[in-house]
C-alpha cells in the first residue's frame, strides 16, 4: 500500500519503519526535515520535504504528531492531495472533538478518519507490540488493519467518531491511580525499613501486581526515572481527560490529584521523567 506517515517522531519513527519492513511504499514527513532524511537513511523509506508533498495520491495517510491543533493543520492541508477514498488514520492523543470534527471532514469529501491512539509507550512502538484504540468509520477499519498490525498486537474498534480517543483517556485514568499507588508503595516500604527488593517479590505475586509494578517499582525505588513516557505528555493527556470530565459529568477526583501531583513534578524539574517519578516528590527535599 502506497502510504504516508507524517510526525517522525520517538513513537512514529519506528512505526513507520515497521512499515517499510513490511514491504510496503511509505513516505515519511516530519516538521524538522533532517528526522525525516534520518529516518529515511536508516529505514529504506523516502522523505518528503512538505507534508503535501508526502501525502500525493496516497491510499493510507497516517499521522503521530503533537496536539489538536497540529492535527487540525496537518490533516486540513492534506485532505485534498490525497486519492480518492483514502483512509485517515490518526495515532495522535487528542481530545474526542477533534476526531469528530476531522472524521466528519474527511466523510465531506468521500474519505474516511480513524482516531486510533495507541497505548505501549516508546517501547511497544520499537518491538511493534502496540495497543490501538480504534473509532470511527468500521470498514475503514477493517480495510487498513491488516497494514496497522505491523506495529501493534492489538487493535479494537469502539464505536463512532471520537471513541478511541475516549478509551485512550479510559487508559489514562487508570495508569494515574496505579502509579500514584505504586509510588506511595515504593515510599512507605522505603520509610519502613523494608527491602524494597524483597518487598517487590513479596507482593508482585499477588492481587497488587501491575504492568506498571513490574516494570517501574524496582526503577522508582532507585529514583530512576528516564524510560519513556513523560510527565509533560501525561499532563497533556489528563488534560483532555479533565477538560472531557467536565463535559460528560464523569466524576474523576483521583485523576484531578494525581494531575497536580504531576504539577509538582514539573515544578520539580522533571518535565521529561517517565511517569514512575510521581515517587520523587515523595522524597525528602533539602
Amino acid at each position: 500500500m502506497k502510504i504516508a506517515f507524517a510526525g517522525l517522531g520517538v513513537m512514529g519513527a519506528p512505526m513507520a519503519r515497521h512499515l517499510v519492513e513490511a514491504g510496503h511504499d511509505v513516505t515519511g514527513f516530519n516538521r524538522t526535515a533532517s528526522k525525516a532524511e534520518a529516518w529515511a537513511a536508516a529505514t529504506g523509506g523516502k522523505a518528503a520535504a512538505t507534508v503535501t508533498e508526502a501525502a500525493q495520491g496516497v491510499d493510507l495517510f497516517i499521522l503521530c504528531v503533537g496536539n489538536d491543533d497540529d492535527v487540525r493543520a496537518v490533516v486540513t492541508e492534506v485532505m485534498p492531495h490525497l486519492s480518492e477514498a483514502a483512509v485517515i488514520v490518526d495515532h495522535t492523543t487528542t481530545s474526542a472533538k477533534v476526531a469528530r470534527e476531522m472524521a466528519e471532514l474527511a466523510n465531506g469529501q468521500g474519505k474516511s478518519f480513524i482516531d486510533a491512539p495507541v497505548s505501549g509507550g516508546q517501547a511497544g512502538a520499537e518491538n511493534g507490540q502496540l495497543s490501538v484504540m480504534a473509532g470511527g468509520d468500521a470498514a475503514a477499519l477493517a480495510k487498513v488493519e491488516p497494514v496497522l498490525k505491523a506495529y501493534s498486537k492489538a487493535i479494537k474498534y469502539m464505536g463512532p467518531a471520537g471513541s478511541g480517543q475516549l478509551t485512550k483517556m479510559v487508559n489514562q485514568i487508570a495508569i494515574a491511580g496505579v502509579v500514584q499507588g505504586l509510588a506511595e508503595a515504593v515510599h512507605f516500604a522505603q520509610v519502613a525499613g523494608l527491602n524494597t527488593d524483597a518487598a517487590y517479590e513479596a507482593v508482585s505475586k499477588g492481587a497488587a501486581q501491575s504492568w506498571q509494578m513490574d516494570n517501574r517499582w524496582k526503577t522508582a525505588a532507585k529514583g530512576e526515572f528516564d524510560f519513556g513516557f513523560a510527565v509533560d505528555w501525561m499532563r497533556k493527556d489528563l488534560g483532555l481527560v479533565l477538560d472531557e470530565a467536565r463535559t460528560n459529568g464523569a466524576r474523576l477526583s483521583l485523576t484531578a490529584l494525581v494531575d497536580q501531583f504531576y504539577a509538582e513534578v514539573q515544578a520539580m524539574g522533571g518535565n521529561r521523567w517517565d511517569t514512575s517519578s510521581l515517587a520523587a516528590r515523595l522524597q525528602p527535599r533539602d
